[in-house]
């Protein structure tokens, strides 16, 4: 057994997928033998290997990934951990719903990657690439929801224009959605490459020259987040993470842009905030008298130079960890500063 698990490790490890930020995973997360612990977003189980690998021959992992095809790729290596790593094909929202059904009601440690694995958004046929040809799709789980095609024949103008600054930060939102409108209509968008194409036709010759990225990068993003409701499971997890910890546990999220990032900064903030009254008036006026977590991470974590250059994605990764204290996590004890 010990054999086919070193092997089946390996073969995670030389595969496409560079699990981001992994030492940095594991010194913030801080798995020890024998705990349970929760990888959120199971890609092709780079991180989930290493985390069976420190939580020993007793420890167990739970999986979780909303794209089925991920779920699939890490058949073998569930096969060989002798019931230690479950994989679950669930939304991360739903991580109350998926432990509960595995007889499982605190864990050690979570960990939360917001990034899509490299093999689903490099494949054309998913539609998340704007350099290769492939359907306007986008969805990490093809199974249910609207296409990226559907949701800009859906949305009115002036609805794509705010889904392209708000989860996008396009600074030419209002002239992409229109085009991207006009194009839809004429029966114009028929691939990746045509989308990209006409976002591209709205910036000028001087724009295109300064600019470091594709010009789609961002309109990609922003759809690629609304089709996927992104940000409303990053809250849904936010919002519950702390009820699944024991304390002393941890909770490691890795952001790759600034929407996510600040989503996380200000919760775990909040679950650190205590009120400045005295215990007792605290208590009385229902202020928190002590954190629900205490932050692990002073500020942001970046990746090493030598991270960066072997896998660009890393450039953009952020981590911040916080660890669960034994006060309670009750609406009462929500602090105003939290409401606001």
């Amino acid at each position: 057994m010990a054999l086919a698990w070193r092997a089946l490790a390996l073969a995670v490890e030389t595969s496409d997928h560079i699990p981001v930020l992994l030492d940095e995973v594991l010194d913030h997360l801080s798995p020890r033998s024998g705990g349970v612990y929760v990888d959120g977003t199971f890609g092709r189980g780079g991180h989930t290997t290493a985390l069976l690998d420190r939580a020993g021959p007793t420890g167990r992992v739970i999986a979780v990934d909303r794209d089925p095809s991920a779920i699939a790729a890490g058949a073998a290596l569930a096969a060989g951990s002798a019931g230690r790593l479950t994989l679950a094909h669930a939304r991360f929202g739903e991580l109350p719903a998926v432990l509960a059904e595995h007889g499982v009601d605190k864990v050690d440690g979570i960990l939360r990657d917001l990034g899509g694995s490299s093999p689903p958004l490099d494949e054309a046929a998913r539609g998340f690439s704007f350099m290769k040809s492939g359907p306007i799709d986008m969805r990490m789980d093809p199974s249910r929801g609207s296409t990226a095609l559907e949701l800009i024949a859906e949305l009115s103008a002036p609805e794509l224009a705010a889904v392209l600054r708000e989860l996008g930060e396009e600074r030419l939102h209002q002239r992409i959605a229109r085009r991207l409108k006009d194009a839809e209509r004429a029966g114009e968008l028929g691939t990746t490459l045509d989308l990209a194409r006409v976002v591209a036709s709205c910036f000028s010759a001087g724009d295109l020259r300064r600019m470091r990225i594709n010009p789609a990068t961002r309109t990609f993003q922003a759809l690629r987040i609304a089709v996927n409701r992104e940000l409303d499971e990053l809250t849904a997890f936010l919002d519950v993470f702390p009820d699944l910890l024991v304390p002393g546990g941890r909770c490691v999220v890795i952001a790759f842009h600034s929407l996510e990032d600040r989503l996380v900064k200000r919760r775990f903030r909040d679950l650190a905030w205590t009120s400045s009254l005295p215990p007792a008036l605290a208590d009385q006026a229902g202020e928190r008298v002590r954190a629900v977590c205490t932050p692990a991470t002073r500020k942001a974590v970046f990746a090493a130079d030598d991270e960066t250059d072997d896998n660009p994605r890393a450039r953009s990764a952020r981590l911040r960890a916080c660890e669960r204290t034994d006060a309670p996590n009750l609406p009462a004890h929500r602090s105003r500063h939290e409401s606001r």
